[in-house]
C-alpha cells in the first residue's frame, strides 16, 4: 500500500534539492538524506544511497543546461574532479573520527551561512578571473583546490558542493554561473560513484522512494538551472541565498526535530 505521507515528503525532498542543485550546485544529500531519516524513518545508509542517486541526473541536466550556455569550465573541471576523487579517498579513514552530528552539522550551517552569504555580499563580476591566469597556474589552483575539497569530503563526510561552489568563487576566481555549472558537472561523476558504492554494499534502496525522488530532484534541477542561466547576477546571487538561506534553516529545524 502506498504510503502518501512518504511519497510528499519524498517530492518535497526532491524539489527542494533539485532546486539546490540547478541553482548553487548544492549535492542532494544534504537535502534528500536528512528528510528520509527523520520524516520516513529510513536507514542513514539507505537515505544517502537515493540521495547520490537522485543526485546525478540532476547534476547532469544542470550541467548541460549551464554547458549550453557557455557556462561551464570542462578541463578544470576534470583536474578539479580527479583531485576531489584522490584527497577523499586518501581523507575518508579519518571520518571515524568525527561524530555522525559533526558532520551532520557542517553541511547544513555551512548551507545555511552561504546562503546568507550570497545575499549580503553576492558575486557580481561577469568575467571569470581565472580565465587571465596561465594554464600553470590554473592547474596548480585547480588541484589544491580540489585537494582542499577531496579532505573536507573525507574528513568530514559532507558539505562537498557548497564547499566547491565557495571555493570556485572565492578562491579560483569564477563568476556565479560558471562555478555552478562547473560544479554541478564534478558532482554528477562523485555523485555516480557513490551512489553505485552504495547499491554494491547495501543492495537496491526502495524502488518507490528512488524513483519519486530522482524525477521530482531532476524536475526542480532542470527549472532551476533554466531560470539561473536567465538571470542577471544580482537576481541570481538573491535567489541563490534565500534557497541556501531556507533550506539550511529547513535542515537546522528537521535536524532539532530528529533529536527530540
Amino acid at each position: 500500500m502506498i504510503n502518501l505521507f512518504n511519497v510528499i515528503i519524498y517530492i518535497i525532498a526532491g524539489l527542494g534539492a533539485g532546486l539546490g542543485t540547478g541553482l548553487a550546485g548544492l549535492s542532494a544529500a544534504a537535502v534528500i538524506s536528512p528528510m528520509l531519516i527523520t520524516f520516513c524513518g529510513f536507514k542513514a545508509y539507505e537515505a544517502v544511497g537515493v540521495a547520490l542517486a537522485s543526485d546525478v541526473l540532476a547534476s547532469a541536466i544542470s550541467a548541460y543546461t549551464y554547458g549550453k550556455n557557455k557556462k561551464l569550465d570542462i578541463k578544470n573541471g576534470l583536474v578539479i574532479l580527479a583531485a576531489v576523487v584522490l584527497f577523499t579517498v586518501l581523507s575518508s579513514f579519518l571520518a571515524s573520527l568525527v561524530p555522525n552530528t559533526a558532520m551532520g552539522n557542517f553541511s547544513i550551517f555551512t548551507t545555511f551561512f552561504l546562503g546568507i552569504k550570497f545575499i549580503i555580499k553576492p558575486v557580481m563580476t561577469e568575467k571569470n578571473k581565472i580565465d587571465s591566469k596561465s594554464t600553470c597556474e590554473k592547474i596548480i589552483q585547480s588541484v589544491l583546490c580540489g585537494a582542499v575539497i577531496g579532505l573536507i569530503c573525507g574528513f568530514i563526510g559532507a558539505g562537498g558542493g557548497m564547499m566547491m561552489l565557495l571555493i570556485l568563487t572565492s578562491v579560483l576566481g569564477y563568476e556565479l554561473k560558471t562555478a555552478v555549472g562547473t560544479s554541478v558537472f564534478i558532482m554528477t561523476f562523485t555523485a555516480l560513484t557513490g551512489a553505485v558504492s552504495h547499491f554494491v554494499i547495501d543492495g537496491m534502496p526502495d524502488f518507490g522512494a528512488l524513483l519519486v525522488c530522482i524525477i521530482a530532484t531532476f524536475l526542480g534541477a532542470r527549472i532551476a538551472a533554466v531560470f539561473a542561466n536567465k538571470a542577471t547576477a544580482k537576481t541570481l546571487n538573491r535567489a541563490t541565498g534565500i534557497v541556501l538561506a531556507v533550506l539550511g534553516a529547513a535542515m537546522i529545524i528537521v535536524t532539532l526535530i530528529q533529536k527530540l
